[in-house]
């Protein structure tokens, strides 16, 4: 019998290990096919997006962090975020804004809003990429 897993259709053979496990599937066997997860590079350009906002613009009258402006920008994408109580009761802890479930479409589409919500706040990008876009305008 196959093993029963995840595949990630990255090659021909991945593929092919892939049919087999569907193929050798017991009865009732479930088969989920998702988009492709985020890249590494979409995430390393994300950090330093997040981090020149947390720098450059305050947020109801205070900077928050880099991971705070995460939070703030996929709920803005239509994300859930939500607060669970502090065990301690004093606050919230927020829960479920982890952008390594995103795919890359949706990784793509929140680049792109933190990209337009900073050209609408003046947000002067660290990323020599950017900046070279930036002048070109």
């Amino acid at each position: 019998m196959a093993t029963l897993g995840l595949f990630t259709l990255a090659h021909e053979t991945a593929r092919k290990r892939a049919i087999e496990a569907v193929t050798n599937a017991p009865a009732g066997a479930r088969v989920k096919i998702e988009e492709p997860r985020r890249t590494l590079d979409q995430n390393a350009k994300l950090w330093p997006m997040l981090t020149d906002v947390a720098m450059q613009v305050p947020y109801h009258g205070e900077h928050r962090t880099p991971d705070e402006w995460k939070g703030l920008f996929m709920h803005a994408c239509g994300k859930e975020v939500r607060f669970l109580p502090a065990l301690d009761g004093k606050g919230f802890v927020p829960f479920g804004m982890r952008s390594s479930v995103l795919s890359k479409r949706e990784f793509a589409e929140l680049i792109e809003f933190i990209y337009a919500w900073g050209a609408e706040n003046g947000v002067v990008w660290s990323d020599p990429a950017e900046l070279t876009k930036a002048e070109a305008a």
